[in-house]
């Protein structure tokens, strides 16, 4: 897994086993405001520090 691309929505809904309407609705309840385009990696990691990183298991 790359975390130093850019990525789509739904290429990060992937990786976490949920559905694209899934992840914005988590990122809305988190208040979390991105720009409509694909997701530098700066971006993906505001989602991944909320998250948690996908595939990690504690």
């Amino acid at each position: 897994m790359q975390y130093n691309q850019v990525k789509t929505r739904q290429q990060i809904a992937i990786e976490y086993g949920i559905s694209p309407r899934t992840l914005r609705r988590w990122l809305k309840q988190n208040n979390i405001i991105l720009p409509c385009r694909l997701l530098c990696p700066k971006e993906q990691s505001i989602i991944y520090k909320t998250f948690g990183y996908p595939g990690l298991t504690l």
